[in-house]
């Protein structure tokens, strides 16, 4: 598929995929007319990316990553190295402690909330 179809199945902008291509995320053919060939499983491969950027990895780690993602039938990827393992263990408490954080900020928006709702009435 063109990198416009591509974009529109993914809801991803063709310079953030071209920016994937150029980062070794995402590979894509050339036709003869030098137009980028994208297969059909680059969609769940952009809607990988897309997931482990918004989960705050950048696009290094990302493409360490990659290849050591399940396969479509579920079944887990053998590729995954110790290094790996770790970086992603480290991202998960980094993520962890974003969401406890967030968590916090709510509480104390929920207290002053309440303060403030008290005080009006």
């Amino acid at each position: 598929m063109r990198i416009g179809e591509l974009a529109r199945r993914t809801a991803v902008s063709e310079r953030s995929l071209r920016y994937y291509e150029k980062q070794g995320l995402l590979y894509a053919d050339r036709t003869s007319g030098g137009h980028r060939d994208y297969p059909e499983s680059a969609v769940d491969r952009v809607v990988h990316i897309q997931e482990l950027f918004a989960a705050g990895l950048c696009s290094a780690t990302i493409v360490d990553l990659l290849p050591c993602m399940r396969d479509k039938d579920g079944g887990p990827s053998d590729r995954a190295t110790p290094w790996l393992v770790d970086e992603l263990t480290q991202q998960r408490a980094r993520i962890d402690r974003q969401v406890e954080d967030l968590l916090r900020a709510r509480e104390v928006l929920d207290e002053v909330i309440t303060a403030a709702s008290g005080a009006t009435r």
